[in-house]
């Protein structure tokens, strides 16, 4: 295994190595801030801007939100344990070393640098709080998102993840393992809904394009191997 702490050469490079014309200049947003929130309050304004529409199954343990200098909040963003099981491993050798940014969005008429100022407020207040040291965020190539700001940020990019199965129903799309969710043994109603809908052709089966990954280190300490 090969560790995090030194970023092997893989075609990628960090944000900091490129050009300086090529770096976006982040500036403080004069009248903008950044506060820590719940994920009650967050939740209608992700339902609304996120291109998911929803939170249901992630965890959100540090939850933030951008205002503008009218005290309105023009953006949302959460960090939490990473979606998949063992997941973390590809990142660090203790799981409890590793968090993720699960969803982030703002409206569409903020500031340019909005969400770059965004992320750096929400990575300083997570610092103080949450006492890992590796921020993973990926950027979803199913809806054209290659991960810019990150880059903008000072995250480092390394090898994208392959597309994956998933299930499109109802216009959402949902985890291939919906359809095994279980309860007390039992297909939950909505997992048998899902298979049912499967099996009648009202949902379908669909591969993914796949994902960026991009890893920011809060703190620097041996981690786990990619």
């Amino acid at each position: 295994m090969c560790y995090v702490d030194v970023v092997p050469d893989n075609g990628f490079k960090r944000y900091q190595d490129t050009p300086r014309e090529e770096k976006e200049k982040v500036v403080a947003l004069e009248g903008y801030s950044v506060i820590k929130t719940d994920r009650k309050t967050i939740t209608p304004f992700i339902e609304t801007w996120h291109y998911s529409h929803g939170i249901n199954g992630c965890i959100a343990d540090y939850c933030y939100a951008l205002l503008n200098p009218s005290g309105e909040m023009v953006g949302a963003m959460f960090f939490g344990r990473m979606a998949m099981a063992n997941q973390w491993k590809r990142f660090s050798n203790d799981e409890t070393q590793v968090i993720e940014l699960r969803r982030l969005c703002c409206i569409d008429d903020t500031p340019h640098n909005a969400e770059s100022f965004f992320i750096g407020r929400s990575l300083k207040l997570l610092r103080k709080e949450w006492g890992g040291s590796i921020v993973v965020s990926y950027a979803d190539k199913e809806h054209g998102h290659q991960g810019t700001i990150y880059k903008a940020s000072n995250f480092i990019q390394l090898e994208d993840i392959p597309g994956a199965r998933v299930i499109i129903y109802q216009g959402k799309q949902y985890h291939d393992k919906t359809i095994r969710t279980k309860y007390k043994g039992e297909l939950k109603p909505f997992a048998k809904r899902i298979k049912d809908a499967l099996e009648s052709g009202d949902a379908v089966y669909k591969k993914t394009a796949g994902k960026c990954t991009y890893i920011y280190k809060l703190r620097n300490i041996t981690t786990a191997s990619i």
